[in-house]
């Protein structure tokens, strides 16, 4: 069963990635980041808010919201800053360095995480699982890089920018191996729910504290505000069936991992039959090489 939540988890993150670049055409990244954010609080507040109203009620449904204590609270707030640290540092290294250098580098996050597993949960991967971690990684690790004729030459850069990008990538994976350890140990809707409430209060605070020292007064009004409302909401489903996956003592972080990751075929078919792209065979194969990956990994799974 974990295993379809984790493909329906990378489904929705599919969508995700393409309802993101809609919103990003002709908005701020952090106005993005920022509405998204607050209006997936707004909707998870509601679960919240009827949990703490009709207690008896809410438990008889999969969207009851229990109670955390103060320690559980703490390991919240901590996931909520592990997120947006990994968030501000990719951003960074994405501004100031080529995208040919930080696509092949963000793409060996799975296996971070897969390094992690197998160190710190001692996770056991059969044939058919290192078979399809293999495939899928690899293929979008390879996809990732650009020939070399498109690679511009690069003046000597500061070396904390490339800091800011390896800090990025470890923090992420690291977020994925504290998100096994906390589904072991706390409800996942309460997880999500008072995760994404912290995380919207802190994004608020860097958006307004953005605008007022870039003293913006006449702000651009947001468009494709649609597009935003469908980032909290495949968010929101994929967040949630993929905690709820790795609540399953049998799953394994390396796999949903890399399973998630396999969501990139979503966007590389929009790109291709939408957008209409370049270089449309070299996807092709790309997103070829991913699915095989991940029928490995359904095989090896079930």
């Amino acid at each position: 069963m974990w295993t379809i939540l984790a493909f329906i988890s990378a489904l929705c993150l599919g969508f995700y990635d393409i309802s993101k670049k809609v919103a990003l055409r002709d908005n701020r990244v952090l106005d993005v980041l920022t509405f998204s954010v607050c209006i997936s609080a707004i909707i998870l507040s509601v679960p919240l808010i009827l949990s703490c109203l009709y207690p008896d009620t809410m438990m008889s449904t999969p969207f009851y919201v229990p109670a955390l204590d103060g320690k559980a609270h703490l390991f919240t707030i901590l996931k909520s800053v592990i997120v947006l640290s990994s968030w501000v540092f990719a951003y960074i290294s994405l501004k100031h360095l080529p995208i040919s250098v930080v696509s092949p580098m963000q793409a060996t996050r799975p296996m971070w995480t897969l390094v992690g597993a197998l160190l710190i949960f001692g996770e056991r991967l059969n044939t058919w699982q290192w078979t399809g971690v293999c495939l899928a990684i690899g293929t979008i690790f390879v996809f990732s890089f650009r020939n070399k004729s498109n690679i511009k030459k690069q003046t000597a850069v500061d070396k904390k920018y490339y800091i800011a990008l390896a800090l990025a990538i470890l923090i992420g994976a690291c977020s994925g191996l504290y998100d096994k350890y906390l589904m072991r140990r706390y409800d996942h809707n309460a997880v999500q729910v008072y995760y994404t409430l912290y995380q919207a209060v802190m994004m608020a605070v860097v958006w307004l504290v953005a605008n007022l020292k870039s003293k913006i007064k006449n702000q651009k009004s947001i468009k494709n505000i649609w597009a935003i409302i469908l980032i909290s909401l495949f968010l929101i489903v994929s967040d949630n069936v993929y905690m709820l996956a790795l609540r399953d003592p049998d799953s394994l972080i390396a796999v949903v991992s890399t399973i998630r990751r396999g969501g990139a075929v979503i966007g590389f078919a929009y790109g291709l039959l939408v957008l209409k792209e370049q270089d449309p065979w070299r996807k092709v194969l790309c997103m070829l090489g991913i699915c095989a990956g991940l029928v490995c990994l359904a095989i090896g799974s079930m």
